[in-house]
């Protein structure tokens, strides 16, 4: 039976990624609501805490694996596979008696999510021109911070009315739906046939031909070779510490710092996450509003990077501020600054390399990314008894900084002839 073509198909395909993306970080956020409910219940310390989520980072630093099988079989199948693997994953922490079951059940997780990341990037890559995909991966990583804010309200609601197990149970199988909507209404450009001759005709445009690629698998060997890699890899592993501090230690931070009860997570917790959605459109525009003035797509990016690492200054204070509320402020600024860079530094995967490499590459980055959360998170568990948290916080500030530096220092825009 003949589909009938749709305008515009592009964007509903980037909102259905953003959809498994919002999935995806809402199954992973969960424990971090949960944590000091379970904590308590199954007697864990915040050193075997640490072990937990460091399972996590440390299964989640293979995406150049996910990436791989998604370059190789298929965006539409490999995701579907990865995302039913983490959705029955993160229904089986409800059964979670001890720390060291919940460290089993993270490092199964964070294989079957690191997926995510790739298969946005390479969703953008094929889906979108060039002058598109930086608005295109804004909207695809408000999936990140949306389901990261969907967690504390969710997550505490389950556990007020029900148990921890619930929250678990609940979040996992709202991944099984999406995976249905997704293999039914997902397909690459060339095989989906509600789109339109003109909308495939404006996507090829707008595509850089010296990235098109010739069908071969990518090589990481060659990758690892390039200067362009590490110029978005280093980064990520000095930047995306923030992140995980959000996503992993802040509702522990407001509970015992703060002294938020888990009512007070609930209204105040996701804050910081709603502030991350508006840094994922704010990231584009600058991109979008540079280049308006003649500043040429890398540099584009590259300024937005450091408008984001600056703002970032503000988490240092953190630490500092006597106001609760003002803490929750200066945790919001960190939230938007963090995906007003993040967003840029990732979507330059699709700008700098191949159509057959940027799930592959997105996922070698995003090992470097986690694999800064997971050192920054053991340091977290092992000294925060020590020295508290604002020595973390300050530091957050200083290495987006760094980042800004290497970004400019080591990315060199690629000519049409070579890749750099």
């Amino acid at each position: 039976m003949a589909l009938k073509q749709i305008k515009h198909l592009r964007w509903y395909m980037i909102a259905l990624v953003m959809l498994g993306a919002v999935i995806n970080y809402l199954t992973r956020s969960t424990l971090a609501v949960a944590a000091p409910t379970i904590l308590q219940d199954l007697h864990i310390t915040t050193q075997e805490y640490s072990y937990i989520t460091a399972a996590f980072q440390g299964a989640i630093m293979l995406q150049p694996l996910c990436g791989y099988v998604l370059d190789v079989i298929g965006l539409k199948l490999g995701f579907a596979l990865f995302a039913s693997a983490w959705s029955v994953i993160c229904m089986l922490h409800g059964f979670a008696t001890n720390w060291q079951m919940l460290a089993v059940l993270r490092g199964m997780l964070g294989l079957a999510e690191g997926s995510a990341n790739p298969a946005g990037m390479k969703a953008v890559s094929e889906w979108f021109p060039a002058k598109e995909r930086g608005m295109a991966g804004g909207i695809y990583n408000i999936g990140a911070s949306f389901g990261s804010m969907l967690a504390p309200p969710l997550v505490v609601w389950a556990i007020l009315h029900y148990n921890w197990q619930s929250a678990f149970v609940i979040t996992g199988a709202l991944g099984l739906v999406w995976v249905c909507a997704w293999l039914l209404l997902y397909d690459a450009p060339k095989k989906h046939r509600s789109l339109t001759p003109e909308e495939a005709q404006h996507i090829a445009a707008g595509q850089e031909q010296h990235l098109q690629g010739d069908g071969t698998r990518p090589s990481i060997m060659s990758i690892l070779r390039m200067r362009n890699f590490w110029g978005i890899a280093l980064p990520r592993f000095l930047a995306d510490p923030a992140w995980g501090t959000l996503s992993f230690w802040v509702p522990l931070y407001l509970t015992t710092v703060r002294h938020f009860d888990l009512k007070q997570i609930a209204m105040f917790a996701w804050l910081p996450f709603l502030a991350a959605d508006l840094g994922c459109l704010f990231g584009p525009m600058v991109v979008l509003w540079l280049q308006k003035r003649g500043v040429r797509l890398i540099n584009a990016r590259r300024g937005a990077f450091t408008l984001g690492a600056t703002m970032m200054m503000g988490v240092a204070f953190v630490g500092y501020v006597d106001s609760p509320y003002a803490a929750i402020a200066l945790l919001s600024l960190c939230g938007f600054a963090h995906q007003t860079l993040s967003v840029t530094v990732i979507t330059m995967s699709s700008d700098l390399f191949k159509r057959n490499e940027v799930a592959t590459v997105a996922g070698m980055c995003g090992t470097f990314g986690n694999f800064g959360l997971l050192l920054f998170s053991l340091l977290i568990g092992g000294l925060m008894a020590s020295v508290g948290y604002t020595p973390f916080f300050v530091s957050l500030a200083v290495l987006d900084l760094v980042a800004a530096a290497l970004l400019w220092s080591l990315v060199r825009e690629p000519q049409p002839d070579k890749q750099a």
